[in-house]
């Protein structure tokens, strides 16, 4: 696998960004986290483009993101663990969950992928038509 560059956010004031810099239970910079994130969900869903890395930046920027920031705030509170566990146990449970058939029409993510790896490839895709116009 190629290693592709770490995206900044493109939107501090939201999404899972946001969220990490509200939670009082944080041992590190929003950046920091922010970089650690991108860094496990690439890795997790074997993201070896500039393509992915785009969509794991979008995916965290995005109303999807601040949920999975929710989660992994809520390992880090519950279970008094550090961002990188609370990261960990928040992709295994992602990766766990399936894109259902509503999910699917609505959003044209295929059915059955790994919830994490079809929202990230979801942003991939969006973004590349967009840059595409």
């Amino acid at each position: 696998m190629t290693a592709h560059a770490i995206l900044p956010s493109r939107n501090e004031d939201y999404g899972f960004f946001q969220t990490l810099t509200n939670c009082p239970q944080r041992e590190r910079r929003s950046a920091e986290v922010w970089t650690l994130a991108s860094r496990l969900i690439a890795a997790a869903i074997g993201a070896d483009t500039e393509d992915e890395m785009i969509g794991i930046r979008d995916f965290l920027d995005s109303r999807m993101g601040r949920h999975f920031a929710d989660d992994v705030v809520g390992n880090m509170t519950g279970c008094n663990i550090d961002s990188e566990a609370a990261i960990n146990s928040a992709i295994r449970r992602w990766q766990d969950w399936r894109i259902s058939k509503r999910t699917a029409r609505e959003e044209g993510i295929p059915v059955g992928l790994p919830y994490l790896t079809g929202w990230v490839q979801h942003f991939a895709v969006t973004a590349a038509m967009t840059d595409a116009d």
